[in-house]
């Protein structure tokens, strides 16, 4: 497995912008496709970003599509959300996970970062 770590978060007014890191370790990055989570109080955990081994393919929720922005650095182990534009909404506690394929990611078998927390002022 990959061991994940998420940094990047905080407190930001609506209409501010974030940028979330997680930074890799343990086996090769580059073998997975990394995708970003969040979970709001009270809700389930939702995708919101995921990204392609080389980086190549991306792919957003409708919630956050054309604020957000997926990249990913394989010399450097670390997969990145760009988020702009937020809103009280995208305040959540937002994970990063691995998978072998895009089919696995964000089930039980992904491995997962401990979170961070990002949260949204009115």
């Amino acid at each position: 497995q990959v061991q994940l770590v998420e940094s990047g978060g905080g407190l930001v007014q609506a209409g501010g912008s974030l940028r979330l890191s997680c930074a890799a370790s343990g086996r090769r990055f580059s073998n997975y496709v990394m995708g970003w989570f969040r979970q709001a109080p009270g809700k389930e955990r939702e995708f919101v970003a995921s990204i392609s081994w080389s980086g190549a393919g991306t792919y957003y929720a409708d919630s956050v599509k054309g604020r957000v922005t997926i990249s990913r650095d394989n010399a450097k182990n670390t997969v990145y959300l760009q988020m702009n534009s937020l809103k009280p909404e995208d305040t959540a506690v937002y994970y990063c996970a691995a998978s072998d394929t895009f089919r696995g990611l964000g089930d039980t078998k992904s491995s997962w970062g401990q979170g961070t927390q990002v949260t949204v002022s009115s």
